[in-house]
Protein backbone atom coordinates (compact mmCIF):
# COMPACT_ATOMS: atom_id res chain seq x y z
CA UNK A 1 0.00 0.00 0.00
CA UNK A 2 1.22 3.34 -0.93
CA UNK A 3 1.78 5.71 1.86
CA UNK A 4 0.72 9.34 1.31
CA UNK A 5 3.59 11.83 1.90
CA UNK A 6 3.08 15.44 2.99
CA UNK A 7 5.00 18.51 1.96
CA UNK A 8 7.97 18.92 4.22
CA UNK A 9 6.75 22.55 5.04
CA UNK A 10 2.69 21.12 6.17
CA UNK A 11 4.98 18.68 7.92
CA UNK A 12 6.99 21.06 9.96
CA UNK A 13 3.72 23.64 10.86
CA UNK A 14 1.91 20.39 12.05
CA UNK A 15 4.74 19.95 14.64
CA UNK A 16 5.38 23.08 15.23
CA UNK A 17 1.71 23.69 16.22
CA UNK A 18 1.97 20.51 18.11
CA UNK A 19 4.67 21.48 19.91
CA UNK A 20 2.71 25.19 21.16
CA UNK A 21 -0.10 23.05 22.10
CA UNK A 22 1.50 20.35 24.27
CA UNK A 23 3.05 23.62 26.30
CA UNK A 24 -0.57 25.10 27.66
CA UNK A 25 -3.27 24.19 29.49
CA UNK A 26 -5.93 22.21 27.73
CA UNK A 27 -8.87 24.23 29.16
CA UNK A 28 -6.90 27.16 27.61
CA UNK A 29 -6.79 25.64 24.61
CA UNK A 30 -10.06 24.63 24.45
CA UNK A 31 -11.41 28.08 25.26
CA UNK A 32 -9.21 29.91 22.64
CA UNK A 33 -10.33 27.20 20.45
CA UNK A 34 -13.79 28.11 20.93
CA UNK A 35 -12.91 32.02 21.50
CA UNK A 36 -11.41 31.64 18.14
CA UNK A 37 -14.08 29.84 16.07
CA UNK A 38 -17.03 32.45 17.52
CA UNK A 39 -14.49 35.42 15.93
CA UNK A 40 -14.58 33.88 13.13
CA UNK A 41 -18.24 32.85 12.57
CA UNK A 42 -19.03 36.33 13.95
CA UNK A 43 -16.60 38.43 11.48
CA UNK A 44 -18.00 36.35 8.49
CA UNK A 45 -21.83 36.61 9.46
CA UNK A 46 -20.71 40.46 9.54
CA UNK A 47 -19.55 40.22 6.40
CA UNK A 48 -22.22 38.61 4.50
CA UNK A 49 -25.52 40.28 5.97
CA UNK A 50 -27.38 43.48 4.30
CA UNK A 51 -24.19 46.00 5.29
CA UNK A 52 -20.86 43.90 4.89
CA UNK A 53 -17.92 43.98 7.59
CA UNK A 54 -16.45 47.05 6.53
CA UNK A 55 -19.42 49.25 7.01
CA UNK A 56 -20.08 47.28 10.53
CA UNK A 57 -16.39 48.13 11.59
CA UNK A 58 -16.64 51.49 10.20
CA UNK A 59 -20.29 52.36 12.07
CA UNK A 60 -18.40 50.66 15.32
CA UNK A 61 -15.24 53.51 15.01
CA UNK A 62 -17.84 55.99 14.77
CA UNK A 63 -20.26 55.10 17.57
CA UNK A 64 -16.96 55.00 20.03
CA UNK A 65 -15.49 58.35 18.36
CA UNK A 66 -19.00 59.99 19.61
CA UNK A 67 -18.21 59.51 22.82
CA UNK A 68 -15.62 61.78 23.45
CA UNK A 69 -17.08 64.62 25.16
CA UNK A 70 -15.62 67.46 22.52
CA UNK A 71 -17.14 65.30 19.42
CA UNK A 72 -20.51 65.01 21.23
CA UNK A 73 -20.38 68.82 22.40
CA UNK A 74 -20.22 69.38 18.67
CA UNK A 75 -22.70 67.71 17.36
CA UNK A 76 -25.36 68.49 19.83
CA UNK A 77 -24.48 72.04 19.29
CA UNK A 78 -24.54 71.56 15.17
CA UNK A 79 -28.08 69.87 15.42
CA UNK A 80 -29.40 72.57 18.57
CA UNK A 81 -28.86 75.23 15.00
CA UNK A 82 -30.12 72.94 13.05
CA UNK A 83 -33.21 72.70 15.28
CA UNK A 84 -33.95 76.06 15.12
CA UNK A 85 -33.31 76.89 11.56
CA UNK A 86 -35.75 73.84 11.39
CA UNK A 87 -38.33 75.59 13.47
CA UNK A 88 -38.30 78.79 11.45
CA UNK A 89 -38.55 77.28 8.16
CA UNK A 90 -41.02 74.50 8.90
CA UNK A 91 -43.81 76.74 11.55
CA UNK A 92 -42.79 80.05 9.40
CA UNK A 93 -46.12 80.54 7.81
CA UNK A 94 -48.14 79.89 10.82
CA UNK A 95 -49.09 82.94 12.63
CA UNK A 96 -52.27 81.72 14.71
CA UNK A 97 -50.93 81.41 17.87
CA UNK A 98 -52.89 78.23 18.19
CA UNK A 99 -52.29 74.24 18.06
CA UNK A 100 -54.79 71.71 18.04
CA UNK A 101 -54.24 69.09 20.30
CA UNK A 102 -57.65 67.70 22.11
CA UNK A 103 -61.42 66.85 20.59
CA UNK A 104 -63.36 69.78 20.79
CA UNK A 105 -66.17 68.43 23.42
CA UNK A 106 -68.53 69.92 21.20
CA UNK A 107 -68.23 69.35 17.26
CA UNK A 108 -67.76 71.86 15.56
CA UNK A 109 -70.97 73.55 13.15
CA UNK A 110 -69.98 73.46 9.61
CA UNK A 111 -69.46 77.19 9.11
CA UNK A 112 -66.46 77.13 12.07
CA UNK A 113 -65.01 74.05 10.12
CA UNK A 114 -65.04 75.94 7.04
CA UNK A 115 -63.38 78.50 8.41
CA UNK A 116 -61.04 76.63 10.54
CA UNK A 117 -60.05 75.06 7.07
CA UNK A 118 -59.92 78.29 5.13
CA UNK A 119 -57.10 79.86 8.14
CA UNK A 120 -54.76 76.55 7.43
CA UNK A 121 -55.01 76.54 3.51
CA UNK A 122 -54.02 80.02 3.46
CA UNK A 123 -50.76 79.12 5.61
CA UNK A 124 -49.53 77.20 2.42
CA UNK A 125 -47.34 78.97 0.27
CA UNK A 126 -48.33 80.30 -3.39
CA UNK A 127 -45.08 79.52 -4.33
CA UNK A 128 -45.80 76.29 -6.04
CA UNK A 129 -48.57 77.81 -8.02
CA UNK A 130 -46.63 80.15 -9.31
CA UNK A 131 -43.87 77.00 -10.64
CA UNK A 132 -41.15 78.52 -8.40
CA UNK A 133 -41.10 74.88 -6.66
CA UNK A 134 -39.62 71.68 -7.92
CA UNK A 135 -41.85 69.18 -9.05
CA UNK A 136 -44.31 68.85 -5.60
CA UNK A 137 -47.13 69.61 -7.85
CA UNK A 138 -47.90 68.51 -11.50
CA UNK A 139 -50.90 70.18 -12.49
CA UNK A 140 -53.34 72.36 -11.55
CA UNK A 141 -56.53 73.73 -12.77
CA UNK A 142 -58.30 76.89 -11.47
CA UNK A 143 -60.61 76.30 -8.73
CA UNK A 144 -64.07 76.57 -11.20
CA UNK A 145 -62.58 74.56 -14.00
CA UNK A 146 -64.74 71.35 -15.56
CA UNK A 147 -61.74 69.41 -14.46
CA UNK A 148 -62.21 70.54 -10.51
CA UNK A 149 -65.94 70.11 -11.09
CA UNK A 150 -65.27 66.43 -11.95
CA UNK A 151 -63.49 65.83 -8.67
CA UNK A 152 -65.88 67.37 -7.05
CA UNK A 153 -68.62 64.83 -8.11
CA UNK A 154 -65.91 61.69 -7.90
CA UNK A 155 -65.51 62.59 -3.99
CA UNK A 156 -69.39 63.53 -3.46
CA UNK A 157 -70.10 59.46 -4.83
CA UNK A 158 -66.92 57.80 -3.87
CA UNK A 159 -65.38 59.12 -0.43
CA UNK A 160 -66.51 55.95 1.26
CA UNK A 161 -65.31 53.22 -0.98
CA UNK A 162 -62.97 51.09 -0.20
CA UNK A 163 -61.80 48.01 -2.69
CA UNK A 164 -60.81 45.49 0.16
CA UNK A 165 -64.49 45.14 -0.37
CA UNK A 166 -64.88 44.33 -4.12
CA UNK A 167 -68.35 43.41 -3.72
CA UNK A 168 -69.51 46.12 -2.05
CA UNK A 169 -68.06 48.56 -4.25
CA UNK A 170 -67.86 47.12 -7.93
CA UNK A 171 -67.79 50.59 -9.43
CA UNK A 172 -64.15 51.53 -7.81
CA UNK A 173 -62.70 47.89 -8.29
CA UNK A 174 -63.67 47.96 -12.08
CA UNK A 175 -62.02 51.71 -12.16
CA UNK A 176 -59.05 49.84 -10.86
CA UNK A 177 -59.30 47.12 -12.96
CA UNK A 178 -59.13 49.70 -15.81
CA UNK A 179 -56.26 51.55 -14.92
CA UNK A 180 -54.50 48.92 -14.75
CA UNK A 181 -55.21 48.01 -18.18
CA UNK A 182 -54.57 50.90 -19.65
CA UNK A 183 -51.74 51.78 -18.09
CA UNK A 184 -50.29 48.27 -19.28
CA UNK A 185 -51.26 49.31 -22.86
CA UNK A 186 -49.66 52.66 -22.53
CA UNK A 187 -46.36 50.71 -21.44
CA UNK A 188 -46.13 47.87 -24.38
CA UNK A 189 -47.98 45.46 -22.25
CA UNK A 190 -49.55 42.54 -23.74
CA UNK A 191 -52.68 40.31 -22.46
CA UNK A 192 -50.71 39.03 -20.05
CA UNK A 193 -49.72 42.12 -18.45
CA UNK A 194 -50.85 42.72 -15.00
CA UNK A 195 -50.66 44.91 -11.84
CA UNK A 196 -52.37 46.92 -9.19
CA UNK A 197 -52.73 50.33 -8.28
CA UNK A 198 -50.68 51.67 -5.27
CA UNK A 199 -50.86 55.25 -3.18
CA UNK A 200 -47.49 56.44 -4.22
CA UNK A 201 -44.08 55.39 -6.20
CA UNK A 202 -42.58 54.55 -3.07
CA UNK A 203 -45.22 51.79 -2.81
CA UNK A 204 -45.06 50.59 -6.25
CA UNK A 205 -41.47 50.04 -5.99
CA UNK A 206 -41.81 48.52 -2.45
CA UNK A 207 -44.55 46.21 -3.97
CA UNK A 208 -42.07 45.05 -7.05
CA UNK A 209 -39.15 44.40 -4.69
CA UNK A 210 -41.55 42.28 -2.15
CA UNK A 211 -42.40 40.51 -5.42
CA UNK A 212 -38.87 39.29 -6.56
CA UNK A 213 -37.82 38.82 -3.50
CA UNK A 214 -40.76 36.11 -3.03
CA UNK A 215 -39.70 34.66 -6.23
CA UNK A 216 -36.28 34.55 -4.88
CA UNK A 217 -37.26 32.61 -1.78
CA UNK A 218 -39.44 30.23 -3.62
CA UNK A 219 -36.53 29.54 -5.28
CA UNK A 220 -34.13 28.91 -2.25
CA UNK A 221 -32.15 31.84 -2.28
CA UNK A 222 -32.11 32.40 1.33
CA UNK A 223 -30.40 35.93 1.45
CA UNK A 224 -31.83 38.00 -1.88
CA UNK A 225 -29.62 41.18 -3.55
CA UNK A 226 -30.60 43.70 -5.43
CA UNK A 227 -28.54 45.87 -7.90
CA UNK A 228 -29.42 49.15 -8.07
CA UNK A 229 -27.82 52.16 -10.17
CA UNK A 230 -26.38 54.35 -7.29
CA UNK A 231 -28.82 57.03 -8.67
CA UNK A 232 -32.18 54.97 -7.95
CA UNK A 233 -34.91 56.47 -6.19
CA UNK A 234 -34.29 56.24 -2.21
CA UNK A 235 -37.30 53.53 -2.02
CA UNK A 236 -35.27 51.08 -3.43
CA UNK A 237 -33.14 51.71 0.40
CA UNK A 238 -35.69 51.61 2.25
CA UNK A 239 -37.66 48.10 0.27
CA UNK A 240 -33.72 46.55 1.60
CA UNK A 241 -34.67 47.70 4.75
CA UNK A 242 -37.91 46.57 5.14
CA UNK A 243 -37.55 43.29 2.92
CA UNK A 244 -34.32 42.28 3.98
CA UNK A 245 -32.70 42.37 0.72
CA UNK A 246 -29.16 43.46 -0.24
CA UNK A 247 -28.94 46.42 -1.90
CA UNK A 248 -25.51 46.75 -4.43
CA UNK A 249 -25.06 50.49 -5.54
CA UNK A 250 -23.53 50.87 -8.67
CA UNK A 251 -22.05 54.14 -9.61
CA UNK A 252 -23.26 56.17 -12.55
CA UNK A 253 -21.16 57.48 -15.36
CA UNK A 254 -19.72 60.97 -14.48
CA UNK A 255 -20.29 62.35 -18.12
CA UNK A 256 -23.68 61.27 -18.70
CA UNK A 257 -25.07 59.66 -15.25
CA UNK A 258 -26.55 57.05 -16.61
CA UNK A 259 -25.78 53.51 -14.45
CA UNK A 260 -22.81 51.65 -15.78
CA UNK A 261 -23.91 48.38 -17.10
CA UNK A 262 -20.36 46.71 -17.59
CA UNK A 263 -19.89 47.25 -13.39
CA UNK A 264 -23.59 45.89 -13.14
CA UNK A 265 -22.76 42.60 -14.77
CA UNK A 266 -19.71 42.14 -12.37
CA UNK A 267 -21.94 42.64 -9.40
CA UNK A 268 -24.20 40.10 -9.93
CA UNK A 269 -24.31 36.78 -8.73
CA UNK A 270 -26.41 33.45 -7.41
CA UNK A 271 -28.38 35.39 -4.88
CA UNK A 272 -29.41 38.40 -7.55
CA UNK A 273 -33.27 38.55 -7.00
CA UNK A 274 -33.66 41.97 -9.30
CA UNK A 275 -31.70 44.64 -11.59
CA UNK A 276 -33.05 48.15 -11.41
CA UNK A 277 -32.92 51.12 -14.43
CA UNK A 278 -34.38 54.26 -14.07
CA UNK A 279 -36.58 55.97 -16.79
CA UNK A 280 -35.92 58.51 -15.74
CA UNK A 281 -33.78 58.89 -12.59
CA UNK A 282 -34.63 61.46 -10.01
CA UNK A 283 -31.12 63.48 -9.14
CA UNK A 284 -30.40 64.14 -12.89
CA UNK A 285 -33.32 63.39 -14.93
CA UNK A 286 -31.12 60.44 -16.79
CA UNK A 287 -32.54 57.60 -18.85
CA UNK A 288 -30.54 54.35 -17.88
CA UNK A 289 -29.75 52.00 -20.98
CA UNK A 290 -32.66 49.99 -20.80
CA UNK A 291 -32.14 47.93 -23.51
CA UNK A 292 -28.83 46.78 -22.20
CA UNK A 293 -29.91 46.23 -18.46
CA UNK A 294 -32.70 43.75 -19.92
CA UNK A 295 -30.03 42.17 -21.96
CA UNK A 296 -28.62 41.06 -18.49
CA UNK A 297 -31.23 39.90 -17.13
CA UNK A 298 -32.16 38.18 -20.02
CA UNK A 299 -28.73 36.01 -19.62
CA UNK A 300 -28.42 35.31 -15.96
CA UNK A 301 -32.01 34.87 -15.76
CA UNK A 302 -32.85 37.54 -13.59
CA UNK A 303 -36.26 40.24 -13.41
CA UNK A 304 -35.53 43.41 -14.77
CA UNK A 305 -37.56 46.41 -13.38
CA UNK A 306 -38.32 50.08 -14.62
CA UNK A 307 -38.81 52.30 -12.05
CA UNK A 308 -40.83 54.65 -14.50
CA UNK A 309 -42.35 56.53 -11.83
CA UNK A 310 -41.16 60.09 -13.50
CA UNK A 311 -41.32 59.08 -17.01
CA UNK A 312 -43.82 56.28 -17.16
CA UNK A 313 -46.69 59.26 -18.55
CA UNK A 314 -44.20 61.12 -20.14
CA UNK A 315 -42.06 58.99 -22.54
CA UNK A 316 -44.87 57.24 -24.18
CA UNK A 317 -45.34 60.47 -25.69
CA UNK A 318 -41.69 61.29 -26.85
CA UNK A 319 -40.63 60.89 -29.99
CA UNK A 320 -37.69 60.34 -29.77
CA UNK A 321 -37.39 58.53 -26.24
CA UNK A 322 -35.12 55.76 -25.69
CA UNK A 323 -36.59 52.11 -24.98
CA UNK A 324 -37.72 51.11 -21.86
CA UNK A 325 -41.02 49.33 -21.54
CA UNK A 326 -42.37 45.87 -22.00
CA UNK A 327 -41.25 46.00 -25.35
CA UNK A 328 -37.91 45.72 -24.53
CA UNK A 329 -36.85 42.21 -23.76
CA UNK A 330 -35.91 41.47 -20.14
CA UNK A 331 -38.12 43.87 -18.51
CA UNK A 332 -40.45 42.24 -16.03
CA UNK A 333 -42.02 45.19 -13.79
CA UNK A 334 -42.33 48.91 -14.36
CA UNK A 335 -43.49 51.27 -11.65
CA UNK A 336 -45.10 54.72 -12.74
CA UNK A 337 -46.88 57.17 -11.39
CA UNK A 338 -50.10 58.69 -12.29
CA UNK A 339 -50.02 61.30 -9.62
CA UNK A 340 -46.77 62.83 -11.53
CA UNK A 341 -47.35 63.40 -15.11
CA UNK A 342 -50.57 61.32 -15.14
CA UNK A 343 -51.53 64.75 -13.80
CA UNK A 344 -54.07 62.67 -10.90
CA UNK A 345 -54.44 64.21 -7.49
CA UNK A 346 -52.04 63.19 -5.18
CA UNK A 347 -52.29 59.68 -3.94
CA UNK A 348 -52.14 56.94 -6.60
CA UNK A 349 -49.53 55.07 -8.69
CA UNK A 350 -49.02 52.25 -10.36
CA UNK A 351 -47.01 48.93 -10.41
CA UNK A 352 -46.90 46.75 -13.23
CA UNK A 353 -46.04 42.78 -14.23
CA UNK A 354 -45.22 41.21 -17.50
CA UNK A 355 -47.08 38.26 -16.33
CA UNK A 356 -49.06 36.85 -13.36
CA UNK A 357 -45.97 34.37 -12.00
CA UNK A 358 -44.37 38.01 -11.08
CA UNK A 359 -48.05 39.69 -9.53
CA UNK A 360 -48.50 36.50 -7.22
CA UNK A 361 -45.68 37.05 -5.28
CA UNK A 362 -46.67 40.50 -4.53
CA UNK A 363 -50.02 39.23 -2.93
CA UNK A 364 -50.55 38.32 -0.15
CA UNK A 365 -52.93 35.24 1.53
CA UNK A 366 -53.30 33.89 5.30
CA UNK A 367 -55.37 30.82 5.04
CA UNK A 368 -55.03 30.51 8.77
CA UNK A 369 -56.66 33.26 10.20
CA UNK A 370 -59.85 33.45 12.91
CA UNK A 371 -61.41 36.17 10.92
CA UNK A 372 -61.56 33.86 7.77
CA UNK A 373 -59.10 33.24 5.14
CA UNK A 374 -57.80 36.87 4.25
CA UNK A 375 -55.96 38.20 1.19
CA UNK A 376 -54.94 41.22 -0.33
CA UNK A 377 -53.00 42.32 -3.77
CA UNK A 378 -50.79 45.16 -1.63
CA UNK A 379 -49.64 46.16 1.58
CA UNK A 380 -52.79 47.59 2.22
CA UNK A 381 -55.69 46.05 3.65
CA UNK A 382 -57.98 48.68 3.39
CA UNK A 383 -57.19 51.65 0.77
CA UNK A 384 -58.86 54.70 -0.30
CA UNK A 385 -61.13 54.02 -3.08
CA UNK A 386 -61.35 57.95 -3.42
CA UNK A 387 -57.91 57.97 -4.99
CA UNK A 388 -58.56 55.06 -7.64
CA UNK A 389 -62.07 57.10 -8.33
CA UNK A 390 -60.38 60.31 -8.74
CA UNK A 391 -57.26 58.87 -10.72
CA UNK A 392 -59.67 57.06 -13.09
CA UNK A 393 -61.37 60.22 -13.66
CA UNK A 394 -58.34 62.50 -14.87
CA UNK A 395 -57.30 59.19 -16.97
CA UNK A 396 -60.17 59.92 -19.14
CA UNK A 397 -60.57 63.53 -18.96
CA UNK A 398 -57.04 64.30 -20.06
CA UNK A 399 -56.59 61.83 -22.76
CA UNK A 400 -54.21 60.44 -25.09
CA UNK A 401 -54.10 63.69 -26.63
CA UNK A 402 -53.98 65.61 -23.46
CA UNK A 403 -51.04 63.56 -22.25
CA UNK A 404 -49.12 64.13 -25.72
CA UNK A 405 -49.50 67.95 -25.26
CA UNK A 406 -48.39 68.08 -21.89
CA UNK A 407 -45.79 65.85 -22.43
CA UNK A 408 -44.49 68.03 -25.22
CA UNK A 409 -45.10 71.38 -23.60
CA UNK A 410 -43.17 69.49 -20.05
CA UNK A 411 -40.07 68.20 -22.60
CA UNK A 412 -39.86 71.47 -24.60
CA UNK A 413 -39.62 74.10 -21.41
CA UNK A 414 -36.62 71.06 -19.79
CA UNK A 415 -34.74 71.61 -22.65
CA UNK A 416 -35.03 74.83 -22.82
CA UNK A 417 -33.81 75.13 -19.20
CA UNK A 418 -31.05 73.10 -19.37
CA UNK A 419 -29.82 75.11 -22.69
CA UNK A 420 -29.89 78.26 -20.64
CA UNK A 421 -28.15 76.83 -17.33
CA UNK A 422 -25.47 75.40 -19.99
CA UNK A 423 -24.73 79.20 -21.34
CA UNK A 424 -24.39 80.63 -17.79
CA UNK A 425 -19.97 80.28 -17.04
CA UNK A 426 -19.93 78.84 -13.61
CA UNK A 427 -22.83 76.19 -13.55
CA UNK A 428 -22.51 72.48 -15.00
CA UNK A 429 -25.29 70.61 -16.63
CA UNK A 430 -25.50 67.07 -14.97
CA UNK A 431 -26.16 64.70 -18.33
CA UNK A 432 -28.53 65.51 -21.16
CA UNK A 433 -31.64 66.39 -19.08
CA UNK A 434 -33.66 66.03 -22.22
CA UNK A 435 -37.05 64.70 -20.06
CA UNK A 436 -38.44 66.09 -17.60
CA UNK A 437 -35.44 67.07 -15.32
CA UNK A 438 -32.72 69.89 -15.18
CA UNK A 439 -29.58 68.91 -13.11
CA UNK A 440 -26.80 71.07 -12.46
CA UNK A 441 -23.48 71.57 -10.22
CA UNK A 442 -21.09 74.50 -10.12
CA UNK A 443 -17.50 75.00 -11.59
CA UNK A 444 -15.21 77.32 -11.69
CA UNK A 445 -15.16 78.87 -8.09
CA UNK A 446 -19.30 78.62 -7.87
CA UNK A 447 -20.40 76.68 -4.81
CA UNK A 448 -23.44 75.46 -5.13
CA UNK A 449 -25.09 75.09 -2.33
CA UNK A 450 -24.37 78.76 -1.43
CA UNK A 451 -25.93 79.25 -5.16
CA UNK A 452 -28.88 77.43 -3.87
CA UNK A 453 -29.35 79.08 -0.73
CA UNK A 454 -29.16 82.67 -2.76
CA UNK A 455 -31.93 81.44 -4.84
CA UNK A 456 -34.27 80.28 -1.84
CA UNK A 457 -34.04 83.57 -0.66
CA UNK A 458 -35.53 84.50 -4.26
CA UNK A 459 -38.36 82.03 -2.93
CA UNK A 460 -36.90 79.55 -5.95
CA UNK A 461 -37.50 76.14 -4.31
CA UNK A 462 -35.28 73.76 -5.95
CA UNK A 463 -33.83 70.70 -4.79
CA UNK A 464 -30.51 69.73 -3.33
CA UNK A 465 -28.38 67.02 -4.43
CA UNK A 466 -25.10 65.29 -3.50
CA UNK A 467 -22.36 63.04 -4.22
CA UNK A 468 -21.82 65.26 -6.49
CA UNK A 469 -23.29 67.95 -4.43
CA UNK A 470 -25.95 70.03 -7.34
CA UNK A 471 -29.53 71.26 -7.52
CA UNK A 472 -32.14 70.20 -9.78
CA UNK A 473 -35.62 71.56 -10.90
CA UNK A 474 -38.84 68.81 -11.86
CA UNK A 475 -40.41 70.13 -14.48
CA UNK A 476 -44.08 70.16 -13.94
CA UNK A 477 -47.16 72.29 -16.37
CA UNK A 478 -46.80 74.89 -13.41
CA UNK A 479 -43.09 75.51 -15.08
CA UNK A 480 -45.14 75.55 -18.89
CA UNK A 481 -46.29 78.77 -17.65
CA UNK A 482 -45.09 81.79 -19.68
CA UNK A 483 -42.43 83.77 -18.59
CA UNK A 484 -41.46 80.80 -15.46
CA UNK A 485 -38.42 79.45 -16.77
CA UNK A 486 -37.15 83.02 -18.18
CA UNK A 487 -37.38 84.32 -14.77
CA UNK A 488 -35.40 81.08 -13.65
CA UNK A 489 -32.80 81.63 -15.63
CA UNK A 490 -32.44 85.37 -14.86
CA UNK A 491 -31.90 84.78 -11.16
CA UNK A 492 -29.57 82.18 -11.84
CA UNK A 493 -27.28 84.41 -13.62
CA UNK A 494 -27.48 87.09 -11.12
CA UNK A 495 -26.79 84.59 -7.98
CA UNK A 496 -23.37 83.48 -10.29
CA UNK A 497 -22.40 87.03 -10.26
CA UNK A 498 -23.32 87.58 -6.78
CA UNK A 499 -21.35 84.66 -5.64
CA UNK A 500 -18.23 85.38 -7.64
CA UNK A 501 -18.15 89.15 -6.54
CA UNK A 502 -17.95 87.81 -3.06
CA UNK A 503 -16.42 84.14 -3.50
CA UNK A 504 -14.75 83.64 0.58
CA UNK A 505 -18.29 84.47 1.79
CA UNK A 506 -18.61 82.21 4.56
CA UNK A 507 -21.49 80.02 4.05
CA UNK A 508 -24.47 80.08 7.23
CA UNK A 509 -27.77 78.87 7.48
CA UNK A 510 -29.13 76.17 4.79
CA UNK A 511 -25.86 76.60 2.28
CA UNK A 512 -23.51 75.50 5.47
CA UNK A 513 -25.52 72.73 6.40
CA UNK A 514 -26.03 71.30 2.77
CA UNK A 515 -22.29 71.66 2.27
CA UNK A 516 -21.69 70.10 5.89
CA UNK A 517 -23.78 67.23 5.93
CA UNK A 518 -22.07 65.85 2.41
CA UNK A 519 -19.41 66.12 3.95
CA UNK A 520 -19.91 64.33 7.39
CA UNK A 521 -18.03 60.46 7.10
CA UNK A 522 -20.69 59.13 10.04
CA UNK A 523 -23.72 59.05 8.44
CA UNK A 524 -25.47 58.15 11.62
CA UNK A 525 -25.21 61.85 12.37
CA UNK A 526 -27.05 63.20 9.20
CA UNK A 527 -30.06 60.41 9.92
CA UNK A 528 -30.11 62.79 13.38
CA UNK A 529 -30.60 65.84 11.02
CA UNK A 530 -33.17 64.36 8.97
CA UNK A 531 -34.82 62.96 11.87
CA UNK A 532 -34.89 66.53 13.58
CA UNK A 533 -36.60 67.77 10.36
CA UNK A 534 -39.46 65.01 10.38
CA UNK A 535 -39.65 65.56 14.61
CA UNK A 536 -40.51 69.54 13.56
CA UNK A 537 -42.46 68.58 11.25
CA UNK A 538 -44.77 67.29 14.17
CA UNK A 539 -44.24 69.61 17.01
CA UNK A 540 -46.69 72.63 18.09
CA UNK A 541 -45.31 76.07 16.71
CA UNK A 542 -43.31 78.12 18.81
CA UNK A 543 -45.96 80.86 20.50
CA UNK A 544 -45.63 84.39 19.69
CA UNK A 545 -45.54 87.12 22.67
Amino acid sequence: MQVLSLPQSVVTAYECVEEFLGERDPVVVAAFAFLGGYTLSRLWSLHTDDLGLRIHAKRSIFYYMRKLPFVKRQIEQHLKDARGNLEKSIHGNDNSGQFLSHLPQKGLSVDETVTLIKEYSAMESTNWMEGRCSGAVFHIDESESDEMRIYREVCDHFAWSNPLWPKLFPGVRKMEAEIVRISANLLGGNEKTCGTMSTGGTASILLACLAHRNRALKRGIQFPEMVIPESAHAAFIKAGELFRIKVTRIPVDPDNYRVNVAKMRKAISDRTCMLVGSAVNFPSGAHDDIESIGKLGQKYNIPVHVDACLGGFLLPFIDDARPFDFRVPGVCSISADTHKYGLTPKGSSVILYSSKEYLHNQYFCDPDWQGGIYASSTLEGSRAGLNIALCWASLRHHGAEGYRETSRAVVNATRKLRDAISAIPGLKVMGACDVCVVGWTGEDGININRFHALMEQRNWGLTSLQFPAGVHLMVTMLHTQEGVIDALVKDAREVVDEIRRSPNAELTGAAALYGMAQKIPDRSIVHEFAFEYLDTCYTEPPRHN
